[in-house]
This record gives structure tokens, C-alpha cells and sequence, in this order.
């Protein structure tokens, strides 16, 4: 199982991105998600057969105390902004910094995403999402969470990535805390089965 994250401000499309991918689903009028959303998919990428647990986070300001609990433990995390609105664009700087505030693993692979391509209205040009990407070493992609175009590739490449970078999900590269050797003496006696009656 990879834990995923989405984050960014309230309205890129977040939820409507999650849906698309997980349902197949749009939904035009998505109330705004309360606290934190969570959705399970199961893909299988490169003959790896993978359950995404997928975190999709409030965009709004006051729920922004609850999100950095669910940066613990993600191997990868989802930026969203909306290409029709430069707003959304200008606050990835600080999601970027609460990232790289909260989450445990310094590894975990970003994948920034600019969302409703479908629209006309563009605010934020492709070359600009690009730049602003290669700058800070994340993966890029547009979509368009309503007519679908990019969203199943863009969590292929984001699971491709982490599925590259094996100290993210290979337990055996992790240390597991403290190991309990049974005492010898216990080992010969053990007091009660699998079972204790008070």
C-alpha cells in the first residue's frame, strides 16, 4: 500500500481529481471537501499489483491545522493548482514549505499538477508549470479532472517514481524500531498459551 496525498488550495479541483481517477466520475458541482477525504485504489503498474491509499486534503485556510498530520508517512504527494487561476499558481510556495516541513521522508517524490485544462480561460501557461517544476525537482503534468486527459497518467508516473525509489516503500531498507528477544528462561516456560484468563 502507498499513501498519497493531494494538496492545494481550495477549488483546483483536488477532490474532482480524485474522483476522475478512482470512480471515473465528474461531479461540476463538488462541495468543498471538510477536514480530509480518503478514497482506496488498486492499480497495477509495471506488474506490480499497488493499493493507493489516497489522502485528498482541504484547500481552505482553517482547515489548514488538520493537514500536516497526513503529510506523516507519504511516499508521494500531489501539488494542484488551477491553470485559470494565477492565485492558485503564486501558493504553491507554501504548500512546497509545509511539505517540507511535515513530511517524515525526505524522499518522498511531488508531482506537481496543473488542473482544468478543459477550460479556455488560462491564467497559468504550461511553460510556466514546467519551469516552475524543473526548479524545485518535482514531476509535472496538466489535466483536465472532466474530460479525464492526464489524470490516470499522472498517478502512473507519480507511483512509477515512488516504485523507483525503494527506501520509500521497501520495508526491508527500513530499520523497524526495537527487536524483543524472549529470555531463555521464558522461552523453556511460557506461562500462559495464547490465551490469559483475568
Amino acid at each position: 500500500t502507498l499513501k498519497l496525498l493531494l494538496v492545494g488550495d481550495s477549488a483546483v479541483g483536488k477532490s474532482s481529481l480524485l474522483r476522475s481517477f478512482t470512480d471515473g466520475a465528474f461531479e461540476p458541482c463538488l462541495k468543498p471537501t471538510v477536514g480530509v477525504d480518503f478514497k482506496v485504489k488498486k492499480m497495477v503498474v509495471e506488474g506490480h499489483a499497488i493499493q493507493l491509499a489516497i489522502w485528498d486534503t482541504a484547500g481552505q485556510e482553517r482547515f489548514r491545522t488538520l493537514t500536516p498530520s497526513y503529510y506523516r508517512g507519504a511516499q508521494g504527494v500531489v501539488l494542484v493548482y488551477d491553470v485559470t487561476r494565477k492565485d492558485t499558481f503564486a501558493g504553491l510556495e507554501s504548500w512546497l514549505n509545509e511539505l517540507e516541513l511535515y513530511t517524515s521522508k525526505s524522499n518522498t517524490v511531488k508531482m506537481l499538477v496543473g488542473n482544468k485544462t478543459d477550460k479556455p480561460d488560462r491564467e497559468v501557461e504550461r511553460k510556466e508549470g514546467l519551469q516552475f517544476a524543473r526548479k524545485r525537482s518535482l514531476l509535472f503534468i496538466e489535466t483536465s479532472a472532466k474530460t479525464q486527459d492526464g489524470v490516470q497518467h499522472a498517478f502512473e508516473e507519480l507511483v512509477i517514481k515512488i516504485l523507483q525509489t525503494p527506501s520509500l516503500w521497501d520495508k526491508s531498507t527500513q530499520k523497524q524500531g526495537v527487536q524483543l528477544m524472549k529470555s531463555s528462561a521464558q522461552q523453556h516456560k511460557s506461562l500462559c498459551g495464547a490465551y490469559c484468563p483475568l
